[in-house]
């Protein structure tokens, strides 16, 4: 995979399990319970990182990984929900800088080139020959398809709910909320007011110097501001009460440090790469499930990775926003 110019930006979903919280639904009753862990552990990835991993299901089953949103986030039991715990060995970690992963917040030594790496040396540690279903949302199917564009001889088929491929189109529809506004001006609103007067308004590179700021208030006022405003808009509803509610003991500084990095650097792709490059997972079944009003991952980047894979499978959620939990995206 190659590098890409650090002054070009990407965006990514690092809310998705908040906005799935703040979500009403639950369950629409048809999923399988939360399979508890029959084993977990570290993986030492790096000098510097170990990444923390647990196994669920059967282990004999046929093996999935299951791939988080957001590379500041990590991987939340709820999802097993998707599979059958007598069929399925499902493997679910926090990347790096992530969840219980360790150093958390850490910006060192982690890009997608990381993190695709990362999933490929845990399937070997888990001694996992079979080839793998990857199941990923948001940043997890950024980084479902990088795996598997990788490493398409250990891809069994895909599952892909709200598609993000890293271009500075989608960047521009989200962080810069010219997409976002038409929909949510009020919530757009809301963050701008965060952000220090006279500073012309939200970009990439705005967030990554406000959230790396020596100011420590200010700077917490912003990690705030940007995940509040990804809650509100990454549902069809969520009341702006629930948004306000704010995050418990939940610190968002390293998560939304770590998403704002990737942002700068464009998820560490060249321009347009997911795409370009998807002649190598043509031949790979898949199913690609998207919200009909994803404000966070529009439709549009979904069709057309469609369009690149013939044995793909298109699934437009109506009533439908970003968030996994929402009803009709579950059932999806």
């Amino acid at each position: 995979m190659t590098h890409r110019n650090p002054h070009h930006g990407c965006a990514f979903a690092l809310f998705a399990s908040l906005a799935a919280s703040a979500a009403c639904g639950g369950s629409p009753g048809d999923l399988f319970p939360v399979a508890k862990p029959f084993d977990s552990g570290y993986l030492r990835v790096s000098d510097l990182h170990e990444i923390h991993y647990s196994l669920h299901g059967n282990p004999k089953g046929k093996p999935v990984f299951v791939l988080h949103g957001g590379p500041g986030f990590g991987c939340y039991p709820r999802l097993t929900q998707y599979f059958d715990p007598a069929k399925f060995l499902m493997v679910l970690h926090d990347q790096r800088g992530a969840g219980r992963s360790r150093p958390l917040g850490e910006l060192r030594e982690n890009t997608t080139q990381d993190l695709v790496a990362d999933v490929e040396r845990l399937r070997a540690h888990l001694g996992i020959d079979a080839k793998c279903l990857i199941f990923g949302g948001s940043w997890g199917s950024t980084l479902a398809v990088a795996y598997a564009e990788t490493y398409p001889q250990r891809v069994s088929g895909l599952v892909l709910r709200g598609v993000f491929t890293g271009t500075r189109e989608e960047i521009d529809h989200l962080v810069s909320g010219n997409g976002v506004r038409v929909f949510f001006p009020d919530a757009v609103a809301r963050m701008e007011a965060a952000l220090p007067a006279g500073s012309g308004g939200m970009s990439p590179a705005l967030l990554h110097e406000l959230l790396n700021s020596k100011d420590g208030a200010a700077a917490r006022k912003i990690a705030d501001a940007w995940v509040k405003y990804g809650v509100k808009i990454g549902t069809l509803h969520t009341p702006d009460e629930q948004v306000e509610q704010g995050f418990g003991d939940w610190d968002p500084m390293p998560a939304s440090r770590i998403d704002s990095n990737y942002m700068i650097n464009g998820c560490f792709f060249t321009e347009g790469q997911l795409l370009r490059e998807a002649d190598k997972i043509a031949h790979i079944p898949a199913v690609i499930i998207n919200g009909r009003y994803d404000m966070v991952c529009p439709p549009v980047t979904a069709y057309r990775l469609h369009k690149k894979m013939p044995k793909s499978k298109l699934v437009i959620v109506e009533e439908a926003g970003h968030s996994e939990s929402e009803a009709g995206t579950m059932r999806a």
